[in-house]
């Protein structure tokens, strides 16, 4: 039985065509364009082309995301590449956690990619491993919304499919195993306090991939979301000074 799961106000795509300088930008595991809405919109303002795909099961319902697979999300970033690729000369990539992971596999697979800029990007998450033993169960609790700052929430899911952990596992170590084919300049931002991606994954990325231009760059002062924390303007200044040096 398949349902038409309704997009969730906020999670819609984010698409403004600009300049000639394209900014792919992709939303994380289980959330969606909301958290990184605030990024979009900086660089739409500063006349840039901006996409901001809805990843495929994201932004509807948790059943939906359960039927979906990481080729989905890697096509769902694609098709927003191609749509850059048709407008642009030059194009830069920007995630959020599993939006990073995506924004690796991306630079490793179009080396074309001028610059990337990650935010709290995951490889190895060894607290999900344990559920790659799991058969009857179908749902975990939520991971989203892991924010320092009052009174901001993520709009994401209220659960976690464990047939999408599974899928996200395989991503990260397909990602993971090819880093050192990354040579774009790439600048990491890591919240050393981060409730869902361990902030060694940033470190770890920093050392394996081959850019000889890479910076990282500590949030203390926000958690995993920090596209929607304390540090959100932190971001959005840093990656775009980042991306006009290589423009």
């Amino acid at each position: 039985m398949t349902h038409d799961f309704d997009v969730l106000p906020g999670a819609e795509p984010f698409i403004s065509q600009g300049g000639k300088t394209g900014i792919l930008v992709s939303h994380g595991f289980t959330g969606t364009t909301q958290s990184m809405r605030p990024l979009a919109e900086a660089f739409a303002n500063e006349g840039y082309s901006v996409y901001a795909p809805r990843l495929k099961g994201h932004g509807t319902h948790y059943e939906d995301m359960e039927t979906s697979t990481y080729q989905d999300w890697i096509a769902s970033v694609e098709e927003a590449y191609a749509w850059l690729s048709e407008r642009c000369d030059k194009i830069f990539v920007a995630g959020l956690s599993m939006g990073g992971t995506l924004a690796l596999y991306m630079a490793e697979n179009h080396p074309e990619i001028v610059a990337i800029s990650l935010i709290n990007a995951a490889v190895e998450v060894p607290d999900m491993e344990g559920v790659k033993e799991l058969q009857d169960v179908r749902f975990l609790d939520a991971i989203g919304s892991d924010i320092k700052k009052p009174g901001i929430t993520e709009l994401a899911y209220d659960k976690t499919p464990v047939a999408s952990v599974k899928e996200i596992l395989s991503f990260m170590d397909l990602v993971r195993k090819k880093l050192s084919a990354i040579h774009c300049p790439t600048l990491l931002f890591v919240s050393p306090e981060d409730h869902v991606v361990p902030p060694a994954n940033s470190t770890f990325i920093f050392e394996h991939i081959s850019s000889e231009e890479k910076d990282l760059i500590e949030m203390p002062d926000s958690y995993h979301v920090a596209t929607l924390d304390h540090d959100q303007q932190r971001i959005i200044d840093g990656t775009l000074a980042f991306f006009r040096k290589y423009e």
